[in-house]
């Protein structure tokens, strides 16, 4: 079916309860729950919805975009009103923007901001748990940071995707690779310190910002070197996706600079 109207919908979530967004037979998905809402909020009115990526099971998402097909002109303030009565406390609707019939957000330009929230030392209170991993044995952080500068580049990244496709580019470019202290999410049941894993760029593969958060756990504990993660960067590696891969609810998609 070919719908007359085009737009862009901004909005946040906590992923902690769903299997992702992309939606799957028997489980809860966030792409299932938006369009679950909007069809209360849309009454009959016929509409399709396209998200700008997959997110993992129990990623959270600080700004994420959807695009919304249909036939109706809507107004921006009423539509982000009801749309809002109408989901559930997980989300949380922000900006909606009429784009051209031309617009398609899968490939429009796009950067991507990904922040991965961790601790260290003693066991977090249960209530961080959707927000925040924590690592129970010390780490360098120090020396952490140094290993999250060697990702910015331009890099093979066969070591840090799980499952290519024969048709998935390997080689890529992190834009910027961090680790700061966590001044930005706070609560107070978390730990008086924690620190945020800031990466940004064009395009991630699956999984690769949590093995790469992972390589740097090994890394913080002292099992494994800056060595190692400058020569699994490089073309002659030894294409074995690395097997730890850090919990998915200390990651959130922070934000989507989205060209429209």
């Amino acid at each position: 079916m070919k719908y007359s109207k085009n737009y862009v919908v901004c909005l946040q979530f906590l992923g902690f309860r769903f299997s992702g967004w992309q939606k799957q037979k028997n489980a809860k998905t966030l792409h299932e729950m938006v369009d679950k809402s909007l069809s209360y909020a849309l009454g009959n009115d016929e509409f399709k919805t396209l998200g700008v990526g997959r997110t993992d099971a129990k990623v959270s998402a600080n700004s994420y975009y959807f695009q919304l097909f249909m036939n109706t002109e809507l107004i921006e303030d009423s539509f982000l009103s009801v749309f809002n009565e109408n989901l559930s406390p997980d989300f949380r609707a922000l900006s909606m923007k009429q784009v051209d019939a031309s617009f398609n957000i899968l490939n429009a330009a796009k950067q991507k901001e990904y922040h991965y929230y961790f601790s260290f030392g003693d066991k977090n209170h249960p209530y961080a748990a959707p927000f925040l991993t924590n690592i129970m044995d010390d780490l360098d952080i120090e020396t952490m940071q140094k290993g999250a500068n060697l990702f910015k580049g331009e890099h093979f990244f066969d070591k840090y995707c799980t499952k290519p496709s024969a048709k998935t580019i390997l080689k890529r470019t992190i834009d910027s690779c961090e680790i700061v202290e966590n001044t930005i999410l706070k609560a107070n049941f978390f730990p008086k310190k924690s620190y945020v894993l800031k990466v940004k760029g064009k395009g991630f593969l699956r999984y690769q910002i949590r093995l790469i958060m992972a390589t740097l756990f090994e890394l913080g504990k002292g099992n494994l070197t800056l060595e190692f993660i400058e020569d699994s960067l490089k073309e002659d590696n030894d294409k074995k996706y690395l097997r730890n891969i850090a919990p998915a609810s200390g990651l959130q998609l922070y934000n989507v600079e989205l060209d429209i």
